[in-house]
Order: C-alpha cells, then sequence, then structure tokens
C-alpha cells in the first residue's frame, strides 16, 4: 500500500471502525500532524505528536484540566534515575494513598524502543498505581537506534533487579512484584519475566501485565492485514521500529522479540489486554495460545473499536477506563494470592 490515495482511504477506513471516543483522538491527532512516522528520520519522528497529545487537546478544548495530580488524586509521583548496566536510567516512581508497604509494579512504556518516554504513558502508569493501591516504578530504557536490541532487554534486567534489592525503600512488598508494560514495553515485561527465571532472581514475580504487546516480528498475522494502515500504529510503522531495533535480520529471531517462540513455561500468571483496530491484535492472540501451551495461567481482555495505544486514554475513552479496571481487577487478585 504505497499510494498516498489508497494509504488514505485505509486510514480513514480504520478511523470509521472506532467508537466515537476514539475518533476523537484519531481525528485530532491527524489534525496535529498529518505525516507518517515510517516516512521519517528518527529526530523528527520522535517529535510527533502522540494520541496522549490529541487526548490532551481535546481536554484544553473542553476546558478540562489534565493535571494528572488533579485526574488521579491519590497518587503522587516523583523522577528519580536508577542504575543500569551502561548508565543511569530515567525513572518515575508512583506512589498511592495510605501507609505502606505496598505492591510493586514495574513498568515500560510504549514507543516501539525508539520513541516514547516515562511523560508520554504517563497515564497509564498513574492510572495502574491507583487502580491496583502500588507503588509503580516507571523505567526509560535505552532507545534505538542509538541503543539496538538487547540493550534495553539488559536495562529491563537490571531494572527489574534494582527493584528487588530496594523493596524497603520503595514501601515495596516482597512477593508482591508484577512486570507490566505497553506496546514494546509488553514485549519487555514478558521477555524479562524470562529472563529473571532464567538467571534465578531470588525475588519471583507475582504477575505479568503485558498490554497490546509486540509478540512476532513476522508482519504476516490477521490483523497486520486488517489494520495495516491503523492509526497511531500501522503495519508500516512496526517494520520501521523493527528496522531500527536491530542490527540485522537475524535478530527477529530472538525469542526476547519473537515472543511465541520463548521458553514460556514456569512463569507467573499472566493478563494480556488486545485492542481490536491494532496491527498487534494477533499477536497477542498467538501470544495467549503460547502461554497456554506453556501451561501458564493467562487471561486475555480484549476491546473492541479501540487501537494501539488507546490504554492511557482513559480520561476520555471509556473502553480505556475499563481496561484500567479490569487490569487493576487482575492484578489485586494476584497480590491476595500471593
Amino acid at each position: 500500500m504505497n499510494h498516498p490515495i489508497a494509504k488514505a482511504v485505509a486510514e480513514a477506513a480504520a478511523t470509521l471502525r472506532v467508537d466515537d471516543d476514539m475518533k476523537a483522538v484519531l481525528v485530532e491527532l491527524a489534525r496535529l500532524s498529518g505525516r507518517r512516522i515510517e516516512e521519517l528520520d528518527v529526530t523528527r519522528a520522535r517529535r510527533e505528536p502522540l494520541a496522549v497529545d490529541a487526548l490532551k487537546a481535546l481536554l484544553r478544548n473542553e476546558v478540562l484540566d489534565f493535571d494528572p495530580a488533579t485526574l488521579v488524586a491519590d497518587v503522587v509521583a516523583r523522577d528519580d534515575v536508577l542504575p543500569g548496566p551502561a548508565g543511569a536510567l530515567p525513572t518515575r516512581l508512583y506512589r498511592p494513598a495510605g501507609r505502606g508497604p505496598f505492591p510493586v509494579i514495574l513498568y515500560f512504556h510504549g514507543g516501539c524502543g525508539v520513541a516514547g518516554d516515562k511523560d508520554d504513558y504517563d497515564g497509564s502508569a498513574r492510572g495502574l498505581a491507583s487502580e491496583a493501591h502500588a507503588v509503580v516504578v516507571s523505567v526509560d530504557c535505552r532507545q534505538a537506534p542509538e541503543h539496538r536490541f538487547p540493550a534495553a532487554w539488559d536495562d529491563a534486567l537490571a531494572a527489574f533487579r534494582w527493584v528487588c534489592g530496594h523493596l524497603p525503600e520503595l514501601e515495596g512488598m516482597a512477593g508482591r512484584i508484577v512486570m507490566a508494560g505497553e506496546g514494546l514495553g509488553g514485549t519487555l515485561a514478558l521477555a524479562t519475566a524470562v529472563a529473571a527465571r532464567d538467571a534465578g532472581v531470588d525475588r519471583p514475580l507475582c504477575h505479568v501485565l503485558a498490554i497490546c504487546p509486540l509478540a512476532r516480528t513476522r508482519l504476516d498475522s490477521a490483523s497486520h492485514a486488517g489494520n495495516a494502515a491503523a492509526r497511531p500504529l500501522s503495519s508500516a510503522m512496526v517494520r520501521w521500529s523493527l528496522d531500527h531495533l536491530v542490527e540485522g535480520p537475524d535478530a527477529l529471531d530472538d525469542p526476547r522479540l519473537h515472543l511465541v517462540q520463548a521458553d514460556l513455561r514456569r512463569l507467573p500468571a499472566v493478563s494480556l489486554i488486545t485492542a481490536a483496530v491494532d496491527p498487534l491484535r494477533s499477536d497477542g492472540e498467538q501470544l495467549e495460545r503460547a502461554l497456554r501451551r506453556a501451561r501458564v495461567p493467562v487471561e486475555r481482555w480484549h476491546a473492541e473499536a479501540v487501537t494501539h495505544d488507546f490504554f492511557g486514554l482513559w480520561p476520555l475513552v471509556g473502553k480505556a477506563r475499563a481496561a484500567r479496571a479490569w487490569a487493576g481487577g487482575r492484578l489485586l487478585e494476584a497480590f491476595a494470592s500471593a
């Protein structure tokens, strides 16, 4: 689909398949920028608006406050750093109201490993802290192409080790640690759970939450075919991101990226969230089947009529609020049974 008119028609058709509140975000995102990420260099791509920027613009137009401290008044946040294998990793710590100790969620944001940061996904991390009444540690891992695969994976495992070793200062509870992530961050969460299992980390996880994860490095699935021109994530953007992420095609077979071929045995229970209008929808479906084959307890919550990156749009998008509540409930159950 290389012809500009064909791309525009397919993109418009994808927009018609979403709920009105999701459509408002997509229309505003198109107004803010009509450029396609896959046609830009990395520097310009990182300056492009995201779905959350469209959300903020819509709320400002309605004279509504997007201040996170107002929207989620029961959570306070502060920025910090933690040591990584190649230097300090920027981190944001979210603490729920009340007295600790609390469960701990280590959260990895989306952005396909090339763009995005903890600010862009603040709504997701803050929402999880509130719903699950847990401390959330949101980490900015190194990004490609400056730091190609597996740099972010090394950072993620280092962040997990750090969390395990600093539970008292986090007001965290041993035995109630969750790995969570969104987009490629969901890939990181599951891959890090596998790495922690293999490394014999002495603070085991009690759950993994993966929101719209990339689980396959092949773009031949039904959801790639049906949502190739979707926004905010298209199939071409997935390919663009993978091209920047890895040094060469051989890395695409690495099970840390191609998760459906990973050894998933003996992982804690997993919660998956998928979105209908998302090229990665089939990734989540196939990952669920792979986890079941590995005898890992898994539940998947599927959201119709929304797109990739919908989860953090809960101030406006109803399906995002429902997904946030479901995720929080799953984590509360995991904490209670840990």
